[in-house]
């Protein structure tokens, strides 16, 4: 069987988006009752509305799906998912959608996007954005003050 293209799973719904009532240990968890399991296109459209100038976070974006399904939190581990799958699917795809505005929680760079992070870095300094490194044997990238531009 052939390994799927970032655009078939971009298209690949699963029987998403759904509902989850989180249990008791998952509500202390993740403060909240209720959890949208989106789909990878849900995280694509949000990625695809950030004009230049601004940012987004795998957070902001969590926030934004929460809002949209009218419950209290976005799964944090299929939203990161999502959010790789919708970069490399805007590659393969040689669309205009601008993946390299969305940041890790945190203001760093996601180093699991297409040529991370190089890429990422040189697209972000050609918008008048900031990048900072930390670390010296494991480098991690950050965008400075990247607060003062989210969404």
């Amino acid at each position: 069987m052939a390994k799927k293209t970032y655009i078939e799973k971009l298209n690949n719904d699963k029987k998403l988006p759904k509902i989850v009532k989180l249990d008791e240990k998952a509500q202390k968890k993740f403060h909240a009752k209720t959890m949208i399991v989106s789909k990878p296109m849900d995280v694509y459209d949000i990625m695809k509305n950030v004009s230049k100038g601004k940012l987004i976070t795998t957070n902001e974006i969590r926030k934004t799906l929460a809002r949209k399904y009218n419950v209290d939190t976005a799964c944090p581990l299929t939203t990161g998912i999502f959010v790789n799958i919708s970069a490399n699917a805007s590659v393969e795809l040689h669309d205009d959608m601008p993946y390299w505005r969305t940041l890790k929680t945190n203001g760093e760079l996601n180093p699991k996007f297409p040529n991370a992070p190089e890429e990422q870095i040189a697209l972000l300094e050609n918008e008048g954005f900031e990048i900072i490194t930390k670390g010296i044997k494991n480098k991690k990238y950050f965008v400075k003050d990247y607060d003062r531009h989210l969404v």
